[in-house]
């Protein structure tokens, strides 16, 4: 193949050049002349479909084209910022660092927001804060989500008291029955079925096919930073849940607590998805790159919403296998399960309409919905029942927050200080890097007093056994 036959499919300029260099590559792997016309027509009427694979960077050139010329045009006049931020209620305010606030400012400029709230345990991320929540109208913002799609709490809590397990039997299960890890999977003899993983949507599509075995493999495991599984006590401090079930007349009860997401899975589904939103609006104002959103009535949008809700769905499966593999290896079923995601959008009525309401490390909190708020790797959680208020869209905080980033963290806390502060509360960890030490993150006491107003605390849970990712720096 030549340029010329390139040419005749209205090909121009660089893509000429990046159309004939994968033609090149297919003929090698002996696709005909045909199936290639046939493949490089496809990626010209619908670049979206291509992002990922050989055809990756002229789906990229042209889909770039494709919204200069729409901006030429004029048609991306709707994307400028509103001159000031619309109101919007803060929990916390003496919590927040400046720059998580600035974030929020120019989140309520966008010219699809039409309500927001921060979270008392809010600081800097991509485009929306952590703690961050926003509506917005008929467009679904992928950074507005986050990276790790679905990232989400569970909680099982068995009828027996915590002296039931020691804590070397606590360390042996977690470790024989948890990974952690970027990358981390289960052996292929060791993995377990789950109907996630025969949902129709990864049929639907490319991008989703070429991720689904990278899920298969990592299914019931947890990543890096602060993903955690935890054994612990938890303390019911109000009645009315049903946990003693004729089992145990203890106030406290034994209980596993895990922190994971959407592993690798997910992650690039976020980057697929944002890069597209980013080459979509070109015109959009730099401070606002990271929150470039998709329209819901286009195809990329229907698209991201697919494949965002398939990736929550399977961080949820996660949490089951990883509990239900523990669970039997205790010999104990659980007397109560709550699980709650905190990096999700959601089609929510606000004000009589339907928006979108992206929660980028917020809890679901509609008035009686259950949901988890964790501390750090030696502070407690708490597992608290919604108050469904409007100003805060129905929200909550995800957990305590940070107070630091991770290289500042590594550089400010002594290890010495970190070690002590788990010995004095008698926690046991297994990995954990010095960049999740209780330090580097707010007292959660306090996060949980700045949003009594959100959410009423039904139960305490106290991590003693934690396993984290290691990170290379066991301490």
């Amino acid at each position: 193949m030549n340029g010329k036959h390139i040419a005749k499919l209205g090909l121009t300029g660089a893509d000429i050049g990046l159309a004939l260099a994968v033609a090149t590559l297919r003929e090698d792997a002996g696709a005909s002349r045909d199936e290639i016309l046939g493949e490089l027509a496809g990626v010209q009427a619908s670049p979206a479909e291509y992002g990922e694979g050989i055809y990756g960077a002229l789906s990229a050139s042209l889909l770039a084209q494709q919204a200069r010329e729409d901006a030429h045009a004029g048609l991306h006049v709707a994307d400028a910022l509103r001159p000031e931020a619309l109101s919007y209620r803060v929990w916390g305010a003496e919590l927040i660092e400046p720059g998580a606030l600035a974030q929020m400012d120019t989140a309520m400029r966008l010219p699809i927001a039409r309500a927001g709230a921060l979270m008392p345990d809010a600081h800097v991320g991509y485009g929306l804060p952590i703690g961050g929540v926003l509506a917005t109208q008929g467009a679904v913002i992928p950074y507005g989500v986050g990276v790790d799609i679905g990232c989400s709490m569970r909680l099982s809590v068995f009828a027996v008291p915590p002296s039931s397990l020691d804590s070397r039997g606590a360390v042996s299960l977690l470790q024989k029955h948890t990974r952690f890890g970027a990358g981390v999977g289960w052996e292929k003899r060791d993995r377990l079925a789950h109907e996630v993983l025969d949902d129709p949507a990864w049929d639907a599509q490319r991008l989703l096919r070429h991720l689904h075995d990278k899920a298969a493999s990592q299914l019931g495991t947890s990543g890096s930073g602060n993903h955690f599984a935890e054994f612990g006590t938890f303390t019911l401090e109000h009645g009315g849940l049903n946990l003693e079930a004729g089992q145990s007349k203890e106030e406290q009860y034994l209980a596993l607590l895990t922190h994971s997401g959407s592993r690798g899975f997910g992650a690039q589904v976020a980057g697929h998805f944002t890069r597209l939103a980013e080459g979509l609006r070109p015109a959009l104002d730099p401070a606002a790159k990271k929150l470039a959103w998709l329209d819901l009535d286009s195809q990329e949008g229907r698209d991201y919403w697919q494949a965002m809700t398939l990736a929550g769905q399977y961080a949820l499966a996660n949490h089951e296998q990883i509990h239900g593999r523990v669970s039997r290896a205790l010999g104990e079923t659980p007397a109560l399960s709550v699980w709650n995601s905190h990096n999700l959008a959601w089609k929510q009525m606000v004000d009589g309409q339907e928006l979108i309401v992206h929660r980028k490390g917020a809890t679901p909190a509609a008035a009686g919905q259950l949901g988890l708020i964790p501390g750090s790797m030696a502070d407690p959680a708490y597992l608290v029942r919604g108050r469904g208020v409007p100003e805060s869209l129905e929200s909550a905080s995800h957990g305590a927050g940070r107070r630091m980033g991770r290289k500042a963290a590594a550089k400010a806390i002594a290890r010495t200080d970190w070690k002590a502060y788990l010995t004095e509360r008698g926690v046991t960890l297994l990995g954990g890097g010095i960049d999740e030490a209780p330090q580097a993150y707010k007292r959660v006491q306090e996060v949980i007093a700045a949003q009594s107003e959100l959410v009423e605390v039904l139960g305490q849970f106290q991590p003693q056994v934690v396993r984290m990712d290691s990170g290379g720096e066991d301490i």
